[in-house]
């Protein structure tokens, strides 16, 4: 029989949600609607006159063809990191799983990125693939290929994903390890016995009841992609070369402060929050289904 728990009074269970509701409100709300009021007006160069425009910051936005190709650059840039972070985690994973030699010093080199900060973690990557004295750059020019992430578009955004999936690998495998660990033995000596090769009883039984895992961490990392790659583009790359590498959480700032104009930063920073909430809840809505909790 499930155990449920009993309040003594009615105002208890509002009194120990209470903290948490001012937390959301605090850091999400709030400036969630100080974003959405500051969208529609605008302010002089000066910031002594603000005036109330409407839609006007939103179709001047979506008639600039530079919003346009930052979505672009995002929505590549998303599926990117999230897939190659995925995938090489559960990789990582899967063969930490293993009883195998030093797997216990393997399992910690794995976790450690996950404690640099973005920003440190791209000055780390740009200083190996500093076209002139990185080490893996001048490896790179050895083999006969031009790089250079400063002037060329394609290798500044390949740098970047790079960084970005080389961040978010330790946060992945800890959580497939752990799923992978709570998968029952039995199951899995089961199928062995009945003659399925290790491929098979990956995709037939691992991968399934990793579902729940996948779909966390997919949710996880479409937010991480959007918000906090900010750190390593500005240390890296400051949306260069020719804002091949600008998102747009990087567009928001650069307008909002280094540009001035708090109306136009505020009404991408709101379509950059519907855009994150609709698929968040798309994956709610349609992927979730397929999900075997």
């Amino acid at each position: 029989m499930q155990k449920r728990a009993i309040f003594g009074g009615k105002s208890l269970p509002y009194l120990l949600l209470l903290p948490q509701l001012f937390v959301v409100a605090v850091f999400f709300y709030w400036p969630a609607s100080q974003a959405l009021w500051q969208s529609f007006l605008l302010q002089d160069a000066f910031g002594l006159k603000t005036s109330f425009i409407w839609f006007e910051n939103y179709s001047e936005l979506f008639a600039d063809p530079g919003s346009y190709r930052t979505m672009m650059t995002t929505g590549v840039f998303a599926i990117m990191v999230a897939g190659l972070s995925l995938s090489l985690a559960l990789l990582l994973a899967v063969q930490a799983d293993k009883s195998i030699r030093g797997a216990g010093v393997y399992k910690t080199l794995l976790i450690w990125p996950y404690a640099v900060a973005p920003a440190v973690a791209g000055v780390l990557w740009i200083f190996m693939f500093q076209p002139s004295l990185g080490v893996v750059a001048q490896g790179i020019r050895a083999m006969g290929w031009s790089w250079n992430p400063l002037l060329n578009g394609n290798d500044a955004l390949t740098l970047v994903v790079l960084a970005s999936t080389w961040k978010q690998i330790s946060y992945n495998f800890l959580f497939f390890l752990a799923g992978l660990q709570s998968i029952p033995r039995a199951v899995i000596e089961a199928a062995a016995i009945d003659g399925a090769s290790p491929t098979r009883r990956f995709w037939t039984i691992i991968l399934p009841l990793l579902s729940p895992t996948v779909f966390f961490l997919v949710v996880v990392n479409i937010v991480y992609v959007f918000f906090d790659t900010f750190g390593i583009i500005d240390a890296m790359t400051q949306g260069g070369p020719s804002k091949a590498t600008e998102t747009l959480v990087y567009k928001v700032f650069f307008d909002g402060r280094l540009g001035g104009n708090l109306g136009s930063s505020a009404a991408q920073s709101v379509i950059l929050m519907i855009m994150v909430v609709a698929l968040t809840a798309v994956q709610f809505r349609f992927i979730e289904r397929r999900v075997a909790y």
